[in-house]
């Protein structure tokens, strides 16, 4: 059994029981975790990591919580929160590394500002770069994994350097589900600083006028299907604006679920659900969900599956 006080002579950083999930996730909607952790530092992010691991204690990872579904039971075990002792940028060499915890948004200006082209697609994606690596997080055509040259994680207590070649990198999928990531190191073109701040303003306010950013939501909810665009079959099947409680398929962008204020997580599911069984039965296709539902009954898993 693991209390507070072990916590907390490893962890000098925040350290909660019980902590409301809702508060760390972007949809606004998750209950309590059994533990909360911020550690201070990357020394004491690995040493409790691995005090978990001796344990067999569960231990889940989260950065900003943007593509993050907890369930209204929240969450039996620990959730660590990196961004606040992983969040360095800087340039190794003719590298960028970046830790996990910093924001894409603060990489991108990173890149964009030393005249680094490539990741200016990210612009406006409000998660971090760990997030990123393991999703393959992805816009316009281009994929977090494009430029990665290597990737520093902590698997099974050791700290191991994975090449791009040996990550399993794939749409929105990647082979780090049971690692924990630390830093990703990038090699980016040359471009032309004013361009890319060009085309870096330009694709924010494209994605501030197409999608509900006024609104708690969790990005896109499903992957698009090959050849095939999830919010173009979800509105052809009449589902825009649709609601279970105050979760709602937002009616500016039919791949966003948005939270009109105090919905649940079991609403979101259900509302998931109902998409997916009216797309299916009216296109043959079946949608993926993009977002990591977390901490679910059997029951809520069987309509996420």
């Amino acid at each position: 059994m693991i209390a507070l006080s072990d916590i907390q002579s490893i962890v000098h950083g925040l350290v909660a029981m019980n902590e409301p999930m809702e508060k760390y996730t972007w949809m606004r909607v998750g209950g309590p975790a059994d533990f909360y952790l911020e550690p201070a530092s990357r020394d004491e992010l690995i040493t409790v990591l691995r005090y978990f691991g001796e344990n067999r204690y569960p231990v889940m990872m989260i950065g900003r919580g943007s593509n993050l579904l907890v369930s209204d039971d929240g969450i039996r075990g620990a959730v660590v929160n990196v961004e606040r002792c992983l969040s360095d940028i800087v340039m190794d060499g003719d590298l960028v590394s970046a830790q996990a915890g910093a924001r894409l948004t603060k990489f991108v200006d990173f890149c964009v500002q030393r005249g680094l082209a490539g990741v200016e697609m990210l612009a406006g994606i409000p998660g971090t770069v760990g997030g990123a690596v393991v999703m393959n997080a992805g816009a316009h055509g281009g994929e977090t994994a494009d430029h990665i040259v290597d990737v520093e994680v902590l698997r099974q207590g050791a700290l191991v350097w994975v090449k791009k070649a040996d990550a399993r990198f794939a749409y929105r999928r990647s082979g780090f589900a049971g690692d924990v990531v630390l830093t990703a190191r990038f090699r980016l073109p040359a471009g032309d600083v004013d361009a890319l701040a060009k085309r870096r303003k330009e694709l924010i306010q494209k994605r501030n006028a197409t999608q509900p950013l006024e609104l708690p939501n969790l990005g896109s909810m499903f992957k698009n299907p090959p050849n095939n665009f999830a919010a173009k079959l979800i509105e052809e099947a009449g589902l825009k604006g649709k609601k279970v409680g105050q979760a709602q398929v937002s009616e500016k962008h039919a791949n966003f679920m948005v939270n009109l204020g105090g919905a649940k997580a079991a609403d979101v599911v259900r509302l998931i659900d109902i998409v997916r069984r009216t797309v299916y039965q009216r296109s043959g296709i079946m949608l993926e969900l993009e977002v990591k539902p977390v901490g679910f009954s059997e029951e809520m898993k069987a309509l996420l599956a």
